[in-house]
């Protein structure tokens, strides 16, 4: 360990006769009881003269001192990069003056001052100003020629005000004797001394500590557990099998028609029971097994108005009566006339009723417009009121509308409309689907929702749905079985009687890829749990590598944390002194 100490300034007198007075540096070198091994040398020269002088020495037993000293302060400025180098790695920083040179501390107040604070840069390195010299009262030159008193002496309040300026410590010393050099500026250099070592120890020992801190052992970090895949759910395509319902024609049981008796549009007895039209009783369901009357009902709209807007307004029954604005803009275009459009509009909200009931909705206010009644396929859900097939299950029926199953599900479609016989049955059987699932199964297909009350339901459903290729309901039961568990905090996974690798089986078994992956990563992830469940051992082969690989938290993790606890226990049983 060493301290640097810089000095900068003269301390003789420019007009003494004694050249050979000894420095302020030397003298405490040599005075000093607690230097030993004195070395000088000059560090580089400028004509001929030393810029700085370097002592070496030991103090305080085995601590080296360096010591630069700069008696001229021009060669200060001129050598510039050598100067800032020297003050940026100085411990301590001694400026020296004399009081009897009033020209030279002018001079150092004015020039130097302002470049030292600039080298020091903000630096908290202890500075020691030291004023010496006993002050001489001679009589002040009367030259004409002379512009300053050489001879007046500088003062102690001058002296102080740049000690200040330098946040430094302010010394004077009357004469270079062994009291002013040993116990005043000695006792304050090795102060400052004795701090710079006590610092440069505490960041020694800091170092040294977080070396330390780096090469002990840590413990293992626990990293996140690999991300599941993630289920993207499918839109909806509600309104669109609605519309083709209507467009495409298929199992039409009701024909519109002008008065001259042509055709201007198909629909359905649900969209034909939304109208208060006069068409006589409406046929019952023909007798279990007998096929339905395929021959559609005629209905004749007398006003040619509002028949030439029929097809538009069947749209807007169909798209749910939420798109009244729609209406409004078809019938304006297609009309042409505002009279004739309210007119037109007007007669659409009258006759709206609630499917189901004979009696009709009274008029609309125009400011009730947007609270039209909801003409959703919900209310057709399990209600006999025009149903034309009738699912037997469990020893229960439940009854249908062969056109919403048509237009909802695909394989419907084909069951009803290709050579099967579901085709030309009322009464179609149903095996293998408890009467909850499929009720869940048709509420879907009628309102395109589904809520199941637990995820073995939703597994139910989920395996209906892959029976009736309904990919969006299989989607949907997906992504509610994974919410479910989700949810479920580690410890209720652990004592639920639930068996993830059942559902697991069963996903893979109908065909639920981004089901079973999930699941098989959930496990995974939660193997500290899963592992001691004895549904731990029903897993395959192939899926117990895939799990073992993908288990958080991993075996070497385990391994890491064994070796770091086994560490802390040998570290806690040796003595602490020893």
């Amino acid at each position: 360990m060493s301290v640097n100490i810089v000095a900068f300034g003269n301390e003789r007198d420019g007009f003494s006769e004694d050249s050979q007075q000894p420095s302020l540096i030397w003298s405490y070198l040599g005075r000093s009881a607690l230097i030993s091994q004195i070395d000088s040398s000059l560090s580089a020269s400028h004509v001929g003269n030393p810029v700085f002088t370097e002592y070496q020495a030991c103090v305080f037993g085995n601590v080296r001192l360096v010591v630069h000293d700069c008696p001229i302060w021009d060669i200060f400025a001129s050598d510039w990069y050598t100067s800032c180098r020297l003050i940026g790695g100085a411990d301590i920083i001694v400026i020296k003056y004399s009081v009897n040179d009033k020209t030279s501390f002018q001079e150092l107040k004015d020039s130097y001052v302002p470049m030292v604070k600039k080298a020091l840069n903000h630096c908290s390195v202890p500075v020691i100003i030291s004023a010496i010299g006993a002050r001489k009262n001679g009589v002040p030159c009367t030259c004409p020629l002379c512009t300053s008193d050489r001879r007046s002496c500088v003062t102690t309040s001058e002296g102080v005000q740049l000690a200040k300026e330098l946040g430094a410590t302010y010394l004077e010393l009357h004469t270079l004797n062994d009291f002013y050099i040993q116990k005043y500026f000695g006792g304050v250099l090795e102060y400052f001394m004795i701090q710079s070592l006590n610092q440069k120890s505490s960041e020694k020992m800091k170092k040294r500590k977080k070396i330390q801190k780096c090469h002990r052992v840590q413990p293992p970090q626990l990293e996140q557990p690999e991300k599941m895949p993630i289920l993207k759910g499918e839109a909806s395509h509600y309104n669109t099998d609605l519309h083709n319902l209507l467009c495409g024609c298929q199992c039409a049981d009701v024909a519109f028609y002008s008065e001259d008796l042509s055709t201007v549009a198909e629909a359905h007895k649900m969209a034909q029971s939304l109208f208060a039209v006069e068409t006589g009783a409406a046929s019952p369901l023909a007798p279990y097994g007998a096929p339905p009357c395929i021959l559609p009902i005629r209905v004749v709209v007398k006003d040619s108005v509002f028949c030439s807007c029929l097809p538009d307004i069947l749209l807007f029954i169909y798209s749910g009566a939420f798109q009244w604005e729609r209406l409004e803009e078809d019938i304006k275009k297609k009309l042409k006339d505002p009279e004739k459009t309210e007119e037109v509009l007007e007669k659409v909200k009258c006759i709206l009723k609630t499917p189901g009931k004979q009696n009709s909705v009274k008029v609309c206010r125009s400011h009730q417009i947007k609270q039209l009644y909801n003409t959703s396929l919900k209310l057709f859900f399990n209600t006999p009121v025009l149903a034309d097939v009738i699912f037997k299950i469990q020893g229960a029926t439940v009854p249908a509308h062969r056109a919403v199953l048509v237009a909802r599900c695909e394989v419907m479609a084909a069951m009803f409309n290709g050579n099967y016989l579901e085709a030309n049955s009322v009464l179609v059987p149903v095996y293998g689907v408890s009467k909850d699932t499929f009720l869940s199964f048709l509420e879907y297909l009628y309102t395109d929702s589904c809520c199941p009350a637990s995820i073995l339901q939703a597994m139910s459903l989920l395996i209906c749905a892959e029976m009736y290729q309904v990919m969006r309901l299989q989607h949907i039961c997906e992504l509610y079985i994974i919410t479910q568990l989700q949810s479920m905090p580690s410890r209720e996974l652990a004592s639920t009687s639930l068996s993830i690798v059942s559902l697991l089986k069963k996903a893979k078994f109908h065909n639920s890829d981004c089901l079973s992956t999930w699941l098989l990563h959930f496990i995974a992830t939660n193997y500290l749990i899963f592992s001691q469940k004895p549904e731990f051992q029903e897993l395959s082969v192939e899926e117990r590598n895939f799990v073992e690989m993908h288990r958080w938290p991993s075996n070497l993790y385990l391994k890491q944390l064994a070796d770091y606890r086994n560490y802390i226990h040998s570290q806690k049983c040796h003595c602490t002194v020893m």
